[in-house]
């Protein structure tokens, strides 16, 4: 098949050009910019703006299917800068579907669409845990609309499904592993909290792989036609294990520093106050969103993903972890 991805230089999005290729199917991918490692993959490149709907339909004339990947990520920014490519992005793409007849539609979005404070979420489904409400955070707040408009697309001419892959990481990870590294070997990193509460991530590959499984079983009128599904290893560990497991992989100094949420909060929200007044470039390292994110248990069933696409993952925490450890001493 001719498959678009939107994204596809990222982290995920390279994974999901990757195996998609390996499938044998036609790689077509949306970017802001060029990525070499793609021009390896013999995937198609087209660069543009997911806010631009001529480029957006240009760049899907031909398709069968999107795995729409792009979105701005991040703790801080403007309303505006993430409403623009996470909400009319998605409508572009959704409106892109529909004037090419595209009739499947694959869409990263994010358990933070359900976040709600310090609410913890423990063995939950996209069933029984609610969206969230006043979301501090425009990224986690953009992609709940985003996420509901993909979802309200599925009718009988387009099928749609919404995946949230918690936290990814692993080999190729050039913003999670590499902050928390720089962080640590600098002395500024510490733990929210007492670093106990059972948090859920996802390797890389096992998210792409989730990717695939829903395509694969993706139809009009499918079981998961019209839904969203939590995606994880499946393998909740401690916050604290969890850093200090992925610094070990990097040869990076562990983490044992602990400061209590409250403190946290405070930072977080000073810092919102401070940062553009400072006229300071970059994310602050602490927000209110994040402080609540870093202290909250938040883990999933796997269950209605498995039960409706297949989807097992096939690459475990340790596994996964070894991988990484072997990708940084070869000079990551």
């Amino acid at each position: 098949m001719n498959i678009l991805v939107t994204g596809g230089g990222g982290f995920l999005g390279q994974a999901l050009c990757r195996g998609l290729v390996e499938r044998g199917h036609r790689v077509r991918s949306f970017n802001r910019g060029h990525y070499p490692e793609l021009d390896v993959l013999g995937v198609e490149q087209m660069q543009g703006d997911l806010a631009d709907p001529t480029a957006l339909l240009a760049a899907a004339q031909g398709c069968d299917a999107i795995f729409h990947n792009a979105a701005k990520a991040g703790a801080w920014g403007s309303y505006d800068s993430y409403f623009r490519p996470n909400v009319l992005g998605t409508r572009n793409v959704i409106a892109a579907c529909r004037a090419h007849g595209i009739t499947r539609l694959v869409y990263t979005s994010t358990p933070s669409v359900t976040h709600r404070a310090t609410h913890p979420v423990e063995g939950g489904t996209a069933d029984d845990v609610p969206y969230g409400e006043h979301l501090k955070a425009p990224y986690a707040a953009t992609k709940l609309i985003a996420e509901r408009e993909v979802l309200a697309a599925n009718d009988a001419t387009l099928a749609t499904i919404a995946l949230r892959p918690r936290l990814i990481w692993g080999v190729g990870d050039n913003q999670l592993l590499p902050r928390l590294v720089e962080r640590a070997r600098a002395g500024r990193l510490a733990l929210v909290g007492d670093g106990r509460n059972l948090v859920d991530t996802t390797y890389v590959d096992n998210a792409a792989q989730a990717h695939f499984d829903a395509f694969d079983h993706l139809h009009i009128g499918a079981a998961g036609a019209g839904k969203a599904y939590f995606i994880s290893n499946g393998e909740p560990r401690a916050m604290e294990r969890i850093v200090n497991d992925l610094l070990r992989a990097a040869g990076a100094p562990q983490v044992h520093r602990h400061i209590p949420f409250a403190l946290a909060y405070g930072i977080g929200a000073t810092m919102e106050t401070l940062w553009p007044v400072l006229h300071r470039s970059g994310e602050p390292p602490m927000t209110r969103f994040l402080a609540e994110q870093l202290v909250t248990p938040h883990w999933y069933s796997m269950e209605p993903a498995r039960r409706d696409f297949g989807y097992v993952p096939r690459v475990g925490m340790d596994e996964g972890l070894a991988r990484v450890a072997a990708h940084w001493r070869a000079g990551a």
